[in-house]
C-alpha cells in the first residue's frame, strides 16, 4: 500500500490529464452555449426575419425590429418566437463546445510559446487563437444555421401556400437537403465566423481585463462581472463588423430563393447590391448585435464560472 501513495499524490499534484481537461472544456462550452441561446433566441428570430425579408408589392413586410416582433407574436403566437430552437440547440451544443474549447486551448498553447500567461497574451496571438476556433466551429455551425434559418422563415411562406409553413420540421429539412445541402453557404459562414472570432476573442480578453482593473484596481484574473461586460462589448463590435457576411449567408441558406436562385456567394452579393443598394448588407445589424452580444456575454460568463469552479 505504501508504494501506491506517491503515485496517488503525484496524480493529485499534476491534476487532470489533458484528455480530461479537453472533455471538461468541451462540456463547459456546450453548457454555456445552450444557456446563452435559450435566453436570446427570440431576438435571433427577429434578426433572421429582417435580413431575409423582401418587398411585397413594393413594400417590406416589417418596418423594423419592434414591428417584426409584434407581427410574429400576433400571427404565430409567442411560440413563433422560438421556431427552430430545438435544432438550433442541437447544433449550438457542439458549436459552442468547439469554439470556446479550441480558443481556450489555443490561447494556452500560444501563451506558452510566447513565454507569458494566458491573461497577458498579446493581441495578435489572441486573434490567431480566435480565428482558429472560428475555423473549427464551422463543422457544426453550418448545418445548424441552415436548418434554423429555414425554420425561422418558413412561416412567412404561408402567404404563397396556406399552412405550409407550420408543417416544416427540422428532420424534414435535413432529409430534403441531404449532407451536401447542409453545407450550402459554407464559404460565407467561414467569411463570417473566422473574422468574428478573430475580432471578438482578443477584444473580449482586453476589455474584460480593462474593466476588472477599473472596477477592482488590480491586474488579477478578470471577475465574472468583468467577463460578462467585456464579452458583451466585444460582441457588439465583432457582430457589427461581420453583418454583411451574415446577410449574404442568410439569403443563400434560406429556402425562400429569388428566381433565378442565387448562384453562390459572389452572385448573391452582386444581386443584393444591384437591387437593394449597399445598406442592404447591414439589414438586421441592430438585432444581430442585440442577439450576438448578450449571447457571447452570457456564454463566456458561464464558461468562466465553470472554469473557476474546476480551479482552472
Amino acid at each position: 500500500m505504501a508504494s501506491e501513495t506517491p503515485v496517488a499524490a503525484s496524480a493529485l499534484t499534476n491534476g487532470p490529464t489533458p484528455a480530461v481537461k479537453l472533455l471538461a472544456k468541451l462540456g463547459n462550452g456546450a453548457m454555456a452555449g445552450v444557456t446563452g441561446v435559450s435566453i436570446i433566441f427570440p431576438l435571433d428570430m427577429v434578426k433572421t426575419r429582417l435580413q431575409n425579408q423582401k418587398p411585397i408589392n413594393g413594400k417590406l413586410p416589417y418596418s423594423g425590429g419592434i414591428d417584426c416582433f409584434r407581427q410574429i407574436v400576433r400571427t404565430e403566437g409567442v411560440k413563433g418566437l422560438y421556431r427552430g430552437l430545438v435544432p438550433n440547440l442541437a447544433g449550438v451544443t457542439p458549436e459552442k463546445a468547439i469554439k470556446l474549447a479550441v480558443n481556450d486551448i489555443m490561447r494556452g498553447v500560444l501563451a506558452e510559446k510566447a513565454g507569458t500567461s494566458i491573461d497577458r497574451l498579446p493581441v495578435m496571438y489572441g486573434a490567431l487563437a480566435g480565428a482558429t476556433a472560428g475555423l473549427c466551429q464551422v463543422i457544426a455551425t453550418n448545418p445548424m444555421e441552415i436548418v434554423k434559418i429555414q425554420m425561422q422563415v418558413s412561416a412567412t411562406q404561408q402567404v404563397a401556400s396556406s399552412g405550409a409553413g407550420s408543417q416544416v420540421t427540422a428532420m424534414g429539412i435535413v432529409r430534403q437537403l441531404g449532407l451536401r445541402g447542409l453545407y450550402k453557404g459554407t464559404a460565407c459562414t467561414l467569411l463570417r465566423d473566422v473574422p468574428f472570432s478573430f475580432i471578438f476573442f482578443p477584444l473580449q480578453a482586453l476589455f474584460a481585463q480593462k474593466m476588472h482593473q477599473r472596477i477592482y484596481g488590480n491586474d488579477g484574473k478578470p471577475s465574472t462581472l468583468s467577463v460578462l461586460a467585456g464579452s458583451t462589448v466585444a460582441g457588439i463590435v465583432a457582430a457589427a463588423a461581420v453583418t454583411p457576411a451574415d446577410v449574404v449567408k442568410t439569403r443563400l441558406q434560406s429556402s425562400s430563393q429569388p428566381v433565378p436562385a442565387y448562384d453562390g456567394l459572389v452572385d448573391c452579393a452582386k444581386r443584393i447590391m444591384k437591387s437593394e443598394g449597399p445598406m442592404a448588407f447591414f439589414k438586421g445589424t441592430v438585432p444581430r448585435c442585440l442577439t450576438t452580444a448578450p449571447l457571447f456575454g452570457i456564454a463566456l460568463m458561464m464558461y468562466d464560472m465553470q472554469q473557476k469552479i474546476l480551479g482552472w
